[in-house]
């Protein structure tokens, strides 16, 4: 098995800001995620109860969810065309020609790009001694909009866009995945991390389907070396990440931005797919697509979870609609 820190996660964190007073709220809202998945492998019920949030609605919570982030790669255009332009060039490029580069070539060009200005903008710095990696513990605190606007949309989309999707995938390559230990497993690992500020850790879907597909040319029983390898590459990203951050830092207003934008349509468009996918719910993922793009906050609560209760909502009006009729 594959594990990984959620796309669909990140894009959620991404737009929860206004959930928390401050940053030891979200690591508290972490936690509280955390204990929700161990609570899923040990309580069969809870489980079934978050599967039970239909699929296109999860699915159009987190497309419209990521919508502003992806329109950035837009908005991008307007405050610093120079070093969006090139950005964009290169990753319409690489998604004709090589699909499988398109993201690695974007942000390698964001890097040029971000070199170049450091070197033409006397006003541009980089702070290298911030580029060095080192751990650093937040003190969780809790409040009911952080639990609210955070922990259970991050838990939602962790179950429908990553553990649910990961076991259909190393399913269909021919591997059973032992549900309870891995949501366990997994959730211990997010309570462990979550006080130097990782959110949960769940079963991959993309990642796991590129370690256990035959087209890795090693036998069956030998491609847990596989999902090795792809662990040890984190180790690599996780000594990057200041630098990155130190990068991001002194580059050009809205190019990181732009980057983040088109790295995640591709998640995107999966999104769009899954949420128009049954017709009879196609009203309900209207709604919450559209609560959730709005980025509209009630009671200190972000949009993410207003727009899984308007959906939700929906829903069950809709069926007993269908009933009555």
């Amino acid at each position: 098995m594959t594990t990984a820190w959620s796309t669909p996660g990140g894009a959620v964190l991404g737009t929860a800001g206004a959930s928390a007073e401050g940053f030891g709220d979200a690591v508290g809202a972490f936690i509280v995620c955390a204990l929700l998945l161990v609570l899923s492998g040990l309580w069969p019920a809870l489980g079934r109860l978050a599967s039970s949030i239909p699929t296109p609605v999860a699915q159009a919570m987190l497309a419209g969810v990521l919508l502003p982030l992806c329109m950035k790669a837009v908005t991008g255009l307007e405050t610093s065309p120079g070093a969006v332009i090139p950005v964009l060039v290169v990753w319409l490029a690489g998604t004709v020609l090589v699909p499988r580069w398109a993201v690695p070539l974007t942000f390698l060009t964001a890097g040029v790009v971000i070199a170049v200005h450091l070197l033409i903008d006397d006003a541009a710095s980089l702070d290298t001694a911030a580029m060095a990696p080192h751990m650093e513990f937040t003190t969780p605190t809790f409040s009911v909009g952080a639990v609210v606007g955070i922990a259970l949309p991050l838990y939602v989309v962790t179950m429908a866009s990553q553990n649910l999707p990961g076991v259909a995938v190393l399913k269909t390559f021919g591997y059973d995945t032992p549900w309870k230990d891995a949501l366990v497993t997994t959730g211990v690992g997010s309570l462990l991390v979550a006080p130097a500020g990782g959110s949960a850790i769940n079963l991959a879907a993309i990642s796991a389907a590129l370690s256990a597909d035959p087209a890795t040319g090693v036998a069956k029983d030998l491609r847990w070396r596989n999902a090795v390898w792809s662990g040890s590459t984190y180790l690599v990203l996780a000594v990057s990440a200041a630098a990155v951050v130190a990068l991001a830092a002194s580059a050009p207003v809205g190019l990181l931005a732009a980057v983040a934008g088109v790295a995640l349509l591709g998640a995107f468009g999966g999104a769009v797919q899954g949420a128009w996918s049954e017709e009879p719910l196609r009203l309900p993922a209207i709604v919450t697509f559209l609560v959730a793009a709005s980025g509209t906050t009630f009671f200190g609560i972000g949009a993410a979870f207003w727009a899984l209760v308007a959906g939700v909502v929906v829903v069950g009006i809709t069926a007993a609609g269908s009933r009555r009729r």
